[in-house]
């Protein structure tokens, strides 16, 4: 490591240390830091600011992704130094860092965690999911550690998940930060935790009528199906011990027939997180204790003293007017291993500058995140989401927890269809629910689809994170 680059990293981790705050616990019962979680719009951008200075000479000297792109922006560090210097610097998006990983295997350059130091002081390799393209991968740091549970601890204040609670973990502990990140942030809470890994449905069925967790971790999918597990054994949901369900994963708070379905089935209070292994693997978005209808509906907080969050047009990824909704975009301000400079995250939201009544003037996105670029389905010209689909499916009354979303192209004249199955005890081509749940896609999508409705327990039960399109159109 030359001494240019070991300067610009001791640069860097002083000035992290130097804004993290409060880092041995939480202050209240709704804030970890009063200092930060509480902060002005003014403090947030000093802050962010200071940041940023010390970020770009660091990714100058320790990355080769961002040395080769700066040189051939024709921008030096300096000229990146505060949030309104953002908008010089093009948004970085995942097939540009999937190229690099590709051009460079196995780690890539897009990250300044190098062999040297993974061999020193590394922590944990994680990748992304791979539903779209190859997975990229990131190797952290024990410094990043550190700093993941100290900002997730502050989430789970905010969603008020603190001692006291036993929280039952309905995740497998591989290759991806949701789950690890949270088990640390729980672990300095101090907060019980029982593993749910490796378990079938059944077995965490009775573990929940036996041990009596108070908070389920887990996509919202998989929440619905281990609610029927629980009734197939002859249990109700809604009178167990579990208080709150904490989701990630999946949209669940910004689809509000499906949030309604597992709140009257499970009797809880929704809490959501939000994130991405890229440029928030700490927590990204989180509830706080003001959400609900009387604050406009769901909402999500944005951690701003360690992140830059913005929207911007799907089409040109130029910043959207302030209210408007956009792409989400994270510069990462609070990594020694992947601080990244205006990743396209990529889902669609509306940011709110606002206070909140929480007194968190954190950033939020209205309407949490209901819908990721990546997942877009472009039918004959339309353009939708699958929650758009799953809006329509969750406000007919009666139709299973299962659905799917099925794309294909006609062979007598080359149309590309979509077919929705959906499951109903009145099934077959007869069903009189076909008309319903097709007037609903139509109003929801704008565009016709066939329905079918087929028994109950046909569609495959969901056991972790739901996949609900089956794309067979011809290429």
């Amino acid at each position: 490591m030359s001494s240019r680059a070991e300067k610009t990293r001791a640069n860097w981790l002083s000035v992290l240390a130097k804004h993290k705050v409060d880092p041995d616990g939480p202050a209240t019962v709704e804030m970890w830091s009063p200092s930060l979680d509480g902060a002005s719009r003014d403090e947030l951008v000093a802050i962010q600011n200071e940041k940023l200075a010390a970020l770009t000479p660091f990714l100058y000297e320790n990355s080769a992704f961002y040395r080769r792109r700066f040189d051939r922006l024709d921008l030096t560090p300096d000229d990146i130094a505060s949030v309104e210097d953002l908008a010089k610097w093009p948004v970085v998006d995942k097939s540009e860092m999937a190229e690099d990983g590709e051009a460079e295997p196995p780690y890539g350059n897009y990250t300044t965690m190098s062999d040297e130091l993974w061999h020193r002081r590394g922590w944990m390799m994680f990748s992304t999911s791979g539903t779209t393209g190859s997975p990229r991968i990131f190797r952290y740091s024990q410094i990043d550690r550190g700093y993941w549970e100290w900002a997730n601890g502050r989430a789970l204040v905010s969603m008020g998940i603190g001692p006291g609670q036993v929280v039952f973990m309905l995740t497998g502990y591989g290759p991806h930060v949701w789950a690890w990140g949270v088990q640390y942030a729980l672990a300095k809470l101090g907060v019980a935790v029982i593993p749910g890994g490796g378990m079938d449905g059944t077995m965490r069925a009775n573990i929940i009528d036996r041990f009596k967790p108070t908070v389920l971790l887990s996509t919202p999918s998989y929440a619905l199906y281990l609610g029927r597990v629980l009734q197939g054994l002859g249990m109700d949901p809604a009178k167990s011990s579990v208080e709150k369900l904490f989701f990630g994963g999946e949209p669940a708070l910004a689809i509000a027939p499906t949030r309604q379905r597992i709140e009257d089935l499970w009797g809880a209070r929704i809490v959501e997180f939000y994130g991405c292994t890229e440029a928030a693997p700490h927590t990204g978005g989180f509830t706080c204790p003001a959400l609900g209808e009387a604050d406009g509906g769901a909402f999500a907080h944005l951690m701003e003293d360690v992140q830059v969050w913005e929207t911007v047009d799907p089409e040109t990824l130029r910043p959207v007017a302030a209210g408007e909704r956009g792409l989400t975009v994270c510069t990462n301000l609070m990594s020694e291993s992947s601080p990244q400079l205006r990743f396209l995250v990529g889902d669609f939201t509306t940011l709110n500058h606002e206070p909140c009544a929480c007194g968190r003037n954190h950033v939020r996105a209205m309407g949490c995140f209901a819908g990721r670029a990546d997942d877009l389905i472009n039918l004959r010209g339309i353009k939708f989401f699958p929650t758009q689909v799953e809006q329509a499916v969750r406000a007919v009354d009666g139709l299973g927890d299962e659905f799917q979303i099925v794309l294909t192209t006609r062979d007598e004249d080359g149309m590309d269809v979509m077919k929705v199955v959906v499951e109903h005890a009145e099934h077959g081509p007869a069903s009189p629910l076909t008309d319903t749940v097709a007037k609903a896609i139509r109003g929801q999508c704008e565009i016709r689809a066939d329905v079918e409705v087929v028994a109950p327990d046909t569609l495959p039960k969901t056991e972790f994170k739901a996949k609900r399109v089956d794309d067979q159109r011809r290429k």
